[in-house]
Parts: C-alpha cells; sequence; structure tokens
C-alpha cells in the first residue's frame, strides 16, 4: 500500500469541500485525489500513477455509457419516455395518484433514462395532478423519487453498469439481483408518500404562483404506446438472452441497438444524429464526473482504507460481507451521487470483498443498493434539480431526505437479506 489510510480519508473530505464551494466535481474530486495521496505518504510521481491506473479502470463503463446515451436521447426526443409515463397515470388514475408516479418513474429510469431526466419528465404531470387533486408537490417528489431508485437498481444506468463492471458480473445478472429490492423500494415509497400527504394534511399541493405544465394528451400528441414500448423491450430482450440462451450481447450494443428500434418505430429515423447528439450532451457530464471518480478510487484502492475496515469490522465482530452495504452508504453520502457513490466504492472494495470470499453477484448487489440511501444530500446537483422540478425550496426539499435515505435503506436491507438466505 502506498497510501495511509488518512490520505484516503483526506481526499474524500477535501473532495468534498471542493464540491461545497462549487468547484465542477471531476475537478474536485482529482484535486481531492491529489492532495489526499501526497498527505497519505505517495511521492507525485507515484501520486498521479495511481489516479491514472483508477481513471483508466473506469473505461469499460465509461465506454457503455457512451453507448446509453443514443438510448436517452432516442427514449427522451421522441417522446417515449413522456408517452410512457402519460399512459401508466391515465391508467391507474387520479385516485392512484402517487402509485402512478411510482410506476412511472421506475419504468422509465429501469429502461435506461438517468433518473434526474426521469424526474424532470414526470414532473409535468405530477404537477398537474397536484392543482387537480389534495395531493402535496412534497409527496409526489417521494413518489417519483423513490420509483426513480427502485428503477435505478434495475436500470442498464450508469451506476449499475460501473458496479458489474467492478465486480466482473454479468449486467441483466445484476439487473435481476436487485429486483426484489426494488420492488420492497416501490413498496415502500407508496407508504411513505401517502403518509407524508397525509401529515401535510388537505392544502392543495400548489400555491396559486407556481407554473404548471400542461400536460398533453397521450391520445393527440406523440408516438402510439407500442412505438414508444419497442425500444425499452428490445434491450430488455438482448440483455435477457445471455440467461435465457447463453448469447451474450454486450450493452454496449443493446443499449444503442436499443435507441434505434425506438427511432424507427416512432418513424424518426432521418434523426438520428441530432437525437444521438442530444443524448451525447445528457451522458457526456456523468463520463467526466467517472474519469474524476476514477482519479479519486485508484487513490482510495492504492490505501490502507480498505484493510483498516476490514479490520475494524472485524474488531466489532461484524461479518465482512458488511463491507459491500457500508462502503456503498459511505461513497454515496460523500459524493451525494449514485453514480459516483456507487462506482468508488465498487472500484475500491470489490478486492477486499472478493477476498474475504463474499459472492461476486451478492456483493455488487449489496453495494449498489447501499449507494442509494444517501445520494441525495445538499452537495450533490440531484437535490437541487429535483427541487426545482416541483418548484420546492430548500427547506423544503432538505424534509425529504429522511424518507428518501429511509427507501434507500429497505433495498439495502432487503438486498443483504437475499445474501444471507443464499449464503
Amino acid at each position: 500500500m502506498l497510501i495511509s489510510s488518512f490520505g484516503a480519508l483526506a481526499a474524500l473530505a477535501i473532495a468534498l469541500l471542493l464540491i461545497l464551494k462549487k468547484l465542477p466535481a471531476p475537478y474536485a474530486l482529482m484535486v481531492g485525489g491529489l492532495v489526499g495521496a501526497l498527505l497519505g505518504g505517495a511521492n507525485l510521481s507515484q501520486s498521479i500513477e495511481v489516479m491514472v491506473d483508477g481513471s483508466a479502470s473506469m473505461m469499460s463503463a465509461i465506454l457503455r455509457i457512451l453507448a446509453s446515451g443514443v438510448l436517452v436521447g432516442c427514449l427522451v426526443k421522441t417522446g417515449s419516455a413522456q408517452k410512457i409515463a402519460q399512459a401508466i397515470v391515465n391508467r391507474l388514475g387520479q385516485s392512484r395518484a402517487l402509485a402512478a408516479l411510482i410506476l412511472a418513474s421506475l419504468l422509465i429510469c429501469s429502461i435506461g433514462v438517468f433518473i434526474d431526466i426521469t424526474i424532470i419528465t414526470v414532473a409535468p404531470i405530477a404537477l398537474a395532478i397536484c392543482q387537480e387533486s389534495q395531493l402535496r408537490k412534497e409527496a409526489a417528489l417521494v413518489a417519483m423519487i423513490g420509483g426513480g431508485k427502485a428503477g435505478n437498481l434495475i436500470s442498464p444506468n450508469p451506476n449499475t453498469l460501473a458496479v458489474a463492471a467492478s465486480f466482473d458480473v454479468d449486467l441483466s445478472r445484476l439487473i435481476l439481483q436487485n429486483l426484489v429490492p426494488a420492488l420492497v423500494a416501490a413498496l415502500v415509497t407508496l407508504l411513505l408518500s401517502q403518509a407524508l400527504n397525509r401529515k401535510l394534511g388537505d392544502q392543495v399541493g400548489l400555491d396559486s404562483s407556481d407554473p404548471v405544465a400542461p400536460v398533453a394528451n397521450p391520445s393527440e400528441q406523440g408516438p402510439s404506446l407500442f412505438a414508444a414500448l419497442v425500444g425499452p423491450l428490445t434491450v430488455v430482450v438482448l440483455l435477457a438472452l445471455r440467461p435465457l440462451v447463453g448469447l451474450s450481447v454486450d450493452p454496449i450494443l443493446a443499449l444503442p441497438l436499443g435507441g434505434l428500434a425506438s427511432l424507427l418505430a416512432c418513424r424518426q429515423g432521418k434523426k438520428l444524429i441530432s437525437y444521438s447528439q442530444f443524448g451525447l450532451d445528457q451522458v457526456k457530464d456523468v463520463c467526466l464526473l467517472l474519469i474524476g471518480t476514477g482519479a479519486l478510487a485508484g487513490v482510495i484502492t492504492a490505501s490502507q482504507l480498505q484493510a483498516d475496515l476490514s479490520q475494524l469490522l472485524q474488531f466489532l465482530q461484524l461479518p465482512p460481507f458488511l463491507l459491500a452495504p457500508l462502503s456503498g452508504i459511505f461513497m454515496g453520502a460523500a459524493t451525494a451521487s449514485t453514480t459516483a457513490g456507487a462506482s468508488i466504492a465498487s472500484q475500491s472494495f470489490a478486492p477486499s470483498l472478493i477476498e474475504a470470499q463474499v459472492p461476486h453477484l451478492a456483493a455488487a448487489a449489496m453495494l449498489h443498493a447501499g449507494a442509494t440511501v444517501l445520494d441525495s444530500l445538499p452537495h450533490g446537483s440531484f437535490f437541487h434539480a429535483t427541487a426545482g422540478s416541483v418548484q420546492l425550496s430548500f427547506r423544503q426539499r432538505l424534509t425529504l431526505i429522511r424518507y428518501e435515505a429511509t427507501i434507500g435503506a429497505s433495498a439495502t436491507l432487503v438486498a443483504i437479506l437475499a445474501y444471507l438466505m443464499t449464503a
């Protein structure tokens, strides 16, 4: 080990401080990693070497995320994501509005749309429902976030791709492993959002000054529901070929093929270039974040932190598998990002978990779920983007963190129980 645990923790602390000071996250992570490595005992050349190695190890995930941009761009720009959300809400009706918002967010996120884009997509529908009923914006946002968290656990999104790559497990197997935790998280979301809505009373969901985006009639605008579902179904079928018939189709092929299928089904094939550019614009920030994340993860991987945390678990007489969910929770909180938290934790602690003979798939699932517990703290962009989507104040948005943490914790607990039942 080149770097002390103090250096690794200092790297995290410095990166967090710089993020809070509004330095772009990739730079904050790189600066934190460099300073932490130097403080931890490495010289300058060693520090740069471990950072470069860490970023290089992220390249497989970055390539797949770039490929997912085609799917994201096509689903959003063709109106397919909006169509699916509208269809779910219309089918379930206002009396089941919270369940509809949860299901819409879960489905859209699970087919590969990023969670922040998912919530921005569903938010206009939620605002319109709030205006027409007694549903509170806070409860609606909890429903969308919880549904998005559940969908994120079973999606080909950047966090899932990064964890699967770090533990060298098949993406479709990881998605299936977290299916039950995701469903439990969705159920907990429904109970919590209903309780929050009752707690806030019978006040209307919107103030008169709040803008409301019109909700289009799905029968009059956008693609048909069948056309909207073609792209997501294409991805699901391609990824399912390996567990079903032993034919492996990598996400780097399955995701853009799903986007192309969506374009053809919506009869918008001529817009492939512009929609791909839109998708690239959505994923490029995540790719840059992963480069900085890899630099910081390289420092942590080359440090004593993994060994010291394992020894701490032994001292406390806790089983070593707990390193998986705890590392996910800790890194998710430190970065306020599911993607960055899951990426750093999986790259940094996968070797220790494998050495402790925790099965790759179970460790990946527990770590992935753990990264969703405290990933929406105020020093991350997700906190502010979701607040703006339904016009909540900082204080109003802050009160929802405990609900989001409970949802993520429920998924993590189920992932742990799933491992214990098969151990």
